[in-house]
């Protein structure tokens, strides 16, 4: 039996399987006043936090290799040009409902031979300023919460067109200040992850006469420890399938043109919906368990709900794929120089509502590369509207050839 027969008898076990997950007879009206959004934590793992995808629709996993690879697909380093580069990005967040919202992203590679690569990357969420007041409104200190996560990677080429990449994390949440959550001391929350990669491309295709790229890439990102903040509830870490495909087609000598595409899915449990009482409490059985009337139990293992998320969502198949994202990208280049790039985002209602256009230009010059990102809501007065992006590259091999040209 070949890998494509079994693939596709997996897939079709998958669907009868959430299919037929949802057999109750529901009133209608629970399944509309259910919460239907996916439940993790350290939600700033999810954030575009470079330029260029941002620009784009958040597409990266199969775009060309840059210095922001790290958190699309580390795989892909094994493909970069150059030896050696870094970059730094900014993005003021939310800043229609706060003005001290911050990602700041720093990634960078190192070369080791013509097959191996390795990486690291930052990732830093400041939440601002935060004043704690007890019941009588009287001032009860100040906190400053963050969040950050160190990435380490290994990236390595296994043919000319094919190559594997495994990323370590370390991810820290300090979010409460150790206030009181549910009469429990809060702390930190702590937790390590991995992401499991690959990048295929073929650069030896035509089409209209024109050389043309094709790519391929997936990446599932976030495997690891649940984190929590008081030492009894734990949550799930937001575990993530992202697969796409990109086409770079070379008009002339001098221009080129990029359409890329992702899909994305948390690998997370859904939340199942819960028998309530009149006063809308949850019901529970003669063993404590809560009373399930539609979905599946959410408090399992995070091996378990990974595999779990394909086929336990409360509204069965439709719902399952309400909970893919998509999202779609264009860039055109003039002389590798010059870019202009566009993308869309889409995100169902019942699962965040998320629906944005995204535009932006970057420039390359000699060492440095500049790249800047607009993000435009579909809806007004959306807390992400006017979200821009700003990332400054640094190539250490321009640098060192220019050094070579001034001392000769």
């Amino acid at each position: 039996m070949n890998t494509l027969i079994k693939f596709t008898l997996l897939l079709t076990l998958i669907i009868s399987v959430s299919y037929n997950s949802f057999s109750q007879t529901l009133d209608p009206n629970q399944l509309a006043g259910a919460e239907k959004t996916i439940e993790y934590a350290v939600p700033f793992l999810t954030i575009a936090p470079d330029s260029r995808s941002g620009a784009m629709g958040d597409v990266g996993v199969a775009l060309s290799p840059d210095i922001n690879s790290m958190h699309w697909n580390p795989s892909k380093y094994a493909f970069i040009e150059n030896n050696m580069g870094a970059a730094i990005s900014y993005t003021p967040w939310l800043r229609k409902l706060v003005d001290d919202i911050n990602l700041a992203y720093l990634s960078g590679y190192k070369r080791i031979d013509d097959k191996q690569v390795v990486s690291a990357s930052l990732i830093y969420f400041s939440l601002g300023e935060i004043i704690f007041t007890n019941d009588f409104g009287d001032y009860n200190g100040q906190h400053t919460p963050n969040e950050f996560a160190i990435d380490l990677a290994y990236s390595r080429k296994f043919s000319e067109n094919f190559a594997g990449g495994i990323a370590f994390r370390y991810i820290r949440s300090d979010i409460t200040g150790g206030a009181y959550i549910g009469g429990s001391e809060s702390k930190a929350g702590n937790a390590v992850a991995a992401d499991v990669s690959a990048y295929y491309q073929n650069n030896d295709m035509q089409i209209a006469n024109n050389n043309t790229t094709l790519s391929f890439g997936l990446n599932i990102s976030n495997i690891g420890s649940k984190i929590s903040y008081t030492g009894t509830e734990k949550d799930f870490l937001p575990t993530n399938l992202r697969i796409g495909s990109a086409l770079k087609m070379e008009l002339d000598s001098y221009n080129s043109i990029t359409i890329a595409a992702d899909i994305n899915k948390f690998l997370v449990p859904s939340t199942p919906i819960y028998s309530k009482d009149s006063l809308g409490n949850i019901m529970f059985d003669a063993a404590n368990n809560p009373i399930i009337l539609a979905g599946k139990n959410s408090e399992v293992s995070v091996p378990q709900g990974m595999i779990q998320s394909f086929y336990d969502a409360p509204g069965g198949f439709q719902e399952e794929l309400h909970e893919i994202k998509y999202s779609i990208g264009l860039e055109y280049l003039y002389l590798n120089q010059f870019a202009i790039r566009g993308g869309y985002f889409h995100e169902n209602q019942n699962k965040g509502n998320r629906k944005y256009f995204s535009l932006g230009a970057g420039i390359k010059l000699n060492v440095f590369t500049i790249d800047f990102s607009y993000l435009v809501p579909v809806k007004q007065n959306n807390p992400l509207a006017n979200t821009v992006r700003f990332t400054l590259g640094f190539d250490f091999d321009a640098f060192r050839n220019q050094q070579k040209e001034k001392n000769i």
